[in-house]
């Protein structure tokens, strides 16, 4: 038996290394080498982080499975959280680690897929007109996964393809092997999904993928990419579910930084940044944002509601994270957490599982998705001899057309990135000063917002404390007395508003219909603005295309606002003005076709739009203007935040 420290030699001899991982992180000029023991938790809360100096502590390998611990579907395969639990950790230089990485070709038989292109194609078809097309969210991620087997040593083969990464991939935020015994993972994942240092914690949404040779840079064809509705769209919906994210585990919620382009062999993907300060236990965080949108979808409880519908297998380790914890020098706790995607499963026997996924939204189609899995997958199948490798990255060369310059150095394309954020909600990307928002009057006003299974409300507890109020959430389905708030916000959620038998909507509604009946100040947003309407006697319709993550200038009493819709459903109407049974309601409504995007009445408004999205330029203008109404307080008058969201 060799040293435990010395993995790379054991494997060579064809010895039992022990558990171990190797890890490059993005830019470091050497790889970590981890060594230790491994050890099984049931509950994140049990991954061990004990104190010490600084440094690295625990390597954990969590499943999808985990997303149990909050109450979300999923079908259970069992897959254990493993924890390697450090005992020695050293850097290996870059150099000195290729040089021992075995350069040997990788050899499997039997590669294909566990669904053809044409099975899958049909299930995009199914969740985009059976889901995404019935209301149940703006996008979800659905995976296949190519199977094969590899011939020889498993754990000789994943070092193999770690080196084919560390010099072809680029990119990645973690090149990895982890060797935990009763598996081997390799990959290069190109997505942070959670890290906490000194107290900031960052997430790193990454969406839409542009598919190149990786030869040269392509221009027009990447220019076309920035501009397509399909890719900014989807880009802005994940970073919609990761505010909603960061709005739980950060004080103040996100800021948003960016976009940027992120270039790797294969493809490229654009990616924002969100920063914040939170104090909460690390463990505690990796709990809060199971798992990124990214790989899931939004609203995050029916995206793994659809996932277990349309997939029908355990996910194993994919969409899950690999989490580093550790101590930093002031023995504050640390975490640094990529996500398991662009990453290869190898058995003790040989079994190898790549699994892929692509995120489909209201513009997706079917071959479209089919060959995003394909670009996916490519970089891992090329590490292990399952496809071409992509050409080697080039030296920098100067001028404006030098072959080999990153994509993201032309001027055009980084005015293509600044341009995405124009028409967002500056609320989430300024620096935001507390109490600088605060409106007159609001002191010790309390509001209540009922959650209808959309973290969207985790967003409105921040714009809504920012104006001043003091805001408490609860789900839907928590009983509880509402006469000790001043404000009761309907909150949104996926569903269908007219199936009055489902028991949200039937308790939502019926909360809805006291509230009114009381003549408490009420506001309802998308789902709870829908029940309002449907008490109000308006009727409700499913839209003919889905309103999912877009963006429109309506009209809002008067004026012309910036919102973002995320809506399969509206209530339409003839007229500005109705009499309902709960007095005369003011309307406004689509020019075209009748929808009613907002409508206030005697103590109650509703909004189909999301003004807490960061698609909402206008949603803190709109919110203050809805404060004034519903808490008729004059000191509000005249107060509100200027347009800038």
């Amino acid at each position: 038996m060799t040293r435990p420290h010395d993995p790379l030699a054991a494997v060579a001899a064809g010895l039992d290394p022990g558990p171990f991982a190797l890890v490059r992180r993005a830019g470091a000029d050497h790889l970590d080498l981890f060594t230790g023991t491994v050890r099984t938790a049931e509950r994140l809360a049990d991954v061990p982080l004990p104190d010490g100096g600084p440094g690295p502590r625990t390597l954990a390998l969590v499943p999808y499975r985990q997303i149990t611990e909050r109450g979300f579907a999923c079908v259970d395969d069992g897959m254990p959280l493993e924890c390697l639990v450090i005992g020695e950790h050293r850097q290996i230089p870059l150099a000195d680690a290729l040089a021992a990485l075995p350069d040997v070709p990788v050899v499997t038989t039997d590669a294909g897929f566990d669904s053809s292109d044409a099975e899958y194609a049909a299930t995009v078809g199914r969740v985009l007109a059976e889901e995404i097309g019935r209301g149940e969210g703006a996008n979800f991620v659905i995976h296949r996964t190519l199977r094969a087997t590899v011939q020889g040593d498993p754990r000789a083969a994943a070092l193999a393809a770690l080196r084919r990464l560390l010099l072809r991939e680029r990119g990645a935020y973690w090149t990895f092997v982890v060797h935990t015994g009763t598996r081997t993972l390799v990959g290069a994942s190109p997505e942070r999904h959670v890290s906490v240092d000194d107290g900031l914690v960052m997430m790193n949404p990454i969406s839409g993928t542009f598919r190149h040779t990786g030869a040269a840079a392509d221009r027009d064809a990447l220019l076309r990419f920035l501009h397509d509705p399909k890719e900014v769209e989807e880009l802005y919906m994940v970073l919609d579910e990761e505010l909603k994210m960061m709005a739980t585990v950060a004080e103040h919620g996100g800021q948003v930084v960016g976009p940027y382009l992120k270039e790797m062999a294969h493809l490229a993907h654009t990616e924002y940044l969100l920063a914040g300060r939170g104090s909460r236990d690390v463990r505690e965080v990796l709990r809060e944002t199971m798992f990124a949108p990214t790989v899931t979808g939004s609203p995050m409880e029916n995206a793994c509601r659809v996932i277990a519908r349309h997939e029908r297998t355990g996910r194993r380790y994919y969409a899950g994270v690999l989490a580093l914890l550790g101590r930093d020098a002031a023995g504050r706790q640390t975490l640094d957490a990529p996500i398991l995607i662009r990453t290869a499963e190898l058995s003790p026997t040989g079994e190898l599982r790549v699994p892929v996924g692509a995120t489909l939204v209201r513009h997706s189609t079917a071959a479209g998705e089919v060959a995003e899995t394909h670009a996916k997958a490519a970089g891992v199948l090329a590490a292990l001899g399952l496809g071409p490798d992509a050409p080697a990255a080039r030296p920098a060369q100067s001028g404006p057309d030098a072959p080999g310059r990153a994509l993201a150095d032309y001027p055009e394309v980084r005015a293509a990135l600044a341009a995405r954020n124009a028409p967002l909600a500056r609320f989430w990307l300024d620096q935001r000063t507390p109490g600088a928002t605060v409106l007159p009057g609001l002191a010790g006003r309390r509001a209540l917002i009922v959650d209808g299974e959309d973290t969207f409300t985790g967003m409105l507890v921040h714009q809504l404390g920012a104006l001043g109020l003091a805001v408490a959430r609860r789900g839907w389905q928590q009983p509880g007395l509402v006469g000790e708030y001043d404000l009761v916000v309907m909150g949104p959620g996926p569903g269908d508003p007219t199936d009055l038998a489902e028991p949200k909507m039937a308790t939502m509604r019926a909360l809805l219909a006291q509230l009114l009946a009381a003549g408490r100040p009420t506001l309802a947003v998308c789902l709870g603005h829908q029940l309002l309407a449907g008490l109000l006697g308006l009727p409700l319709h499913r839209r003919d295309a889905p309103y999912q993550g877009v963006p429109r200038d309506v009209p809002v009493f008067g004026a012309t606002r910036r919102v973002g819709f995320y809506s399969s459903f509206t209530a339409r109407a003839g007229a500005d003005r109705v009499a309902t049974p709960y007095g005369p309601v003011e309307l406004s409504r689509d020019p075209a076709d009748g929808a009613v995007h907002a409508l206030r009445g005697p103590g109650f408004a509703g909004v189909q739009f999301h003004p807490e999205s960061v698609l909402s330029r206008d949603g803190m203008v709109i919110l203050a203007e809805l404060l004034a109404h519903l808490l008729d307080h004059r000191a509000l008058a005249g107060h509100a935040p200027a347009d800038r969201g």
